[in-house]
């Protein structure tokens, strides 16, 4: 009986009621509030909620779960379910039960939604990478509900053409997100800045980060020199200036390949000589990703410095000569081939050659250069010819009766002569003394002189014909020479003079006319 009234009671409670308000679909951010409302006008029994078909406790004790309370007015038949901080558990299908009157609110589904964790770009904050690679950026955003998605943002402008993947985690609700970024090279710069920017509809707005690019590069060299151009003997400053990423840790200068050890910084100061102009001057700079070199000439003006010295020659009568003579110089210089003693120019070029040469090429050359308005040089050589001997004695030379006389032959021969006779009458005589007779040779830088002594001079010796014959391994020539009776005039000394002829007075320490 007791039974009965019971049963009787529950259905009288709920034999009114029914549902005023049931909770509804939410979505809501995880760590905001959210309340699902239930409300049964007249009702005034048990009220459960069910959570994924699990009560959550009876009536309003709800202990179990501290961040769920039911709130409204009791009396009035409100029973809502208030969430003070949503999380990812909190992701289920939710029901309002009144148990007296066997109602069940429609399921509400709250879905909570997670934002992604700040983005983190790998390598950041600063990306370094090499001039001339290629960029990879990859960006991750990890567990959100929904996965977020990510876009690359620069200078304003999204950037197209990122690979993008996502990762369900353990929990089978959130999801990991990366996304990466390739840009070649000619589409980055340094000091760029690049931001990662992930979303999700938990925070439409989004979270973003950025990377600042930082191209590293060998060091960019100029090296300048001043002043140019410039006059030997002047000081020359040259300065090395340098771009480099990462910084500069070494300057390091040579000159002609050779390190010059006392210079360390960025600037060499020196006094330049005509070397400056061929062997260049160079600075190599070092960072840790390598080294730069430059080099500079300077443009030096100096006078005439011989680079190929010209040798004096020996060659046969008739063959070619050829002489060759070297010079630099700043500016450009001129070369004159002259003979000594002629003001003919033979030749402007650094080689003189003279064609079947004579006897009377033989003889001193000058090699000449001029740099104008800066200096001057020389340079002399000889031609010797090779040819047979050549005699240029006066036919006539003078003698006193009684006195003692001489008669001398000058021989120039090339090589030089390997026998010189004297020959008259029927004597011939070489060297030595024999009777009245003596010869006598001498060599000289110009060449040989023979003399014949006659130790008392008789009349006969004024009707004799000498011969002064020389040879060599080209022939022979020979001078026929007559003793002449020195009029009283001429004072009675007992001095002798030789008469050459007057081509070679050049030669001796006295010339006279033949006809004295």
């Amino acid at each position: 009986f007791q039974c009965l009234i019971f049963l009787f009671f529950i259905f009288s409670e709920g034999a009114e009621a029914m549902f005023s308000q049931q909770p509804q679909d939410l979505v809501v951010v995880a760590g905001q509030p959210v309340t699902l409302p239930c409300t049964i006008p007249g009702y005034h029994g048990v009220v459960l909620w069910i959570k994924d078909g699990l009560a959550l406790g009876v009536g309003r004790d709800l202990s179990g779960y501290p961040r769920y309370t039911v709130t409204g007015d009791h009396g009035s038949g409100e029973h809502h379910l208030q969430i003070q901080r949503a999380e990812l558990m909190d992701d289920a299908v939710f029901e309002c039960q009144a148990v007296q009157a066997a109602m069940r609110s429609r399921p509400a589904r709250l879905t909570v939604l997670v934002p992604p964790e700040d983005p983190v770009i790998s390598g950041g904050p600063v990306v370094s990478l090499r001039a001339g690679d290629p960029l990879n950026l990859t960006c991750h955003a990890d567990n959100a509900k929904p996965a977020a998605s990510i876009i690359w943002i620069r200078n304003g402008e999204v950037l197209n053409g990122a690979m993008y993947s996502k990762t369900l985690l353990r929990d089978g609700r959130r999801e990991s997100t990366v996304s990466t970024l390739y840009l070649s090279p000619s589409n980055i710069e340094t000091g760029q800045q690049i931001i990662c920017k992930a979303s999700n509809k938990a925070v439409p707005n989004g979270k973003e980060t950025s990377v600042t690019i930082d191209i590293q590069h060998l060091p960019l060299v100029n090296l300048s020199v001043e002043p140019q151009p410039v006059l030997e003997g002047n000081l020359v400053k040259f300065h090395c200036s340098a771009k480099a990423n990462p910084p500069v840790t070494l300057y390091r200068w040579a000159k002609g390949g050779s390190i010059i050890k006392e210079v360390s910084g960025d600037t060499y100061e020196v006094i330049v000589d005509h070397s400056f102009f061929t062997e260049p001057v160079s600075c190599e700079v070092t960072n840790p990703l390598g080294s730069t070199n430059i080099s500079r000439n300077v443009d030096v003006y100096f006078g005439p410095r011989m680079s190929a010295e010209p040798q004096s020659l020996q060659v046969d009568l008739g063959s070619d000569a050829v002489f060759n003579c070297a010079w630099t110089g700043n500016p450009s210089l001129t070369i004159v081939w002259m003979k000594r003693g002629s003001g003919v120019v033979l030749s402007n070029e650094n080689l003189l050659t003279l064609k079947s040469v004579r006897q009377e090429d033989a003889g001193k050359y000058v090699c000449r250069a001029v740099v104008p308005r800066v200096g001057a040089g020389e340079k002399e050589v000889s031609l010797t010819v090779n040819g047979p001997p050549t005699i240029s004695s006066t036919q006539t030379q003078q003698a006193l009766h009684g006195e003692k006389g001489q008669i001398k032959c000058f021989i120039r021969s090339t090589p030089p002569p390997d026998r010189i006779a004297w020959s008259w009458k029927e004597t011939v005589l070489e060297s030595g003394t024999s009777g009245r007779y003596t010869v006598e040779t001498v060599t000289t830088e110009e060449g040989v002189i023979s003399t014949l002594t006659m130790s008392n001079i008789v009349p006969a010796d004024f009707q004799t014909i000498y011969n002064c014959t020389a040879w060599n391994s080209f022939g022979s020539d020979t001078e026929i020479i007559r003793l002449k009776e020195q009029g009283g005039s001429q004072g009675s000394t007992g001095s002798t003079f030789l008469f050459f002829k007057s081509r070679d007075c050049g030669f001796l320490d006295m010339c006279f006319n033949e006809d004295l």
